[in-house]
């Protein structure tokens, strides 16, 4: 699977996830979680900018918050990658 169909379905289950958090809902947020985790999993390293390896570096560590910080760093790691994504396939198509 292309790395950027990856890294936008990791995306999508990490907001996925941040809302349920968010709204009391962790059975269907612990979920979109796990699957976030396995498509962190699926990505293979192509040389990508540090920060977005820094990124992918941190979910992990999400597994030890309280819900509430969970929430909220999974929709900002969700942003960044969803950003990094949307600026590299414009900087290669542009």
């Amino acid at each position: 699977m292309d790395n950027k169909i990856i890294l936008s379905s990791l995306a999508m289950d990490l907001k996925r996830a941040a809302i349920g958090y968010n709204r009391g809902s962790y059975i269907m947020a612990d979920r979109f979680f796990e699957e976030a985790l396995k498509r962190k999993k699926e990505y293979k390293n192509d040389n990508s900018k540090s920060y977005i390896l820094q990124i992918l570096g941190k979910i992990e560590e999400l597994k030890n918050q309280s819900s509430n910080e969970l929430a909220e760093n999974a929709l900002m790691y969700s942003t960044l990658i969803q950003n990094f994504v949307l600026y590299d396939e414009q900087r290669v198509c542009g």
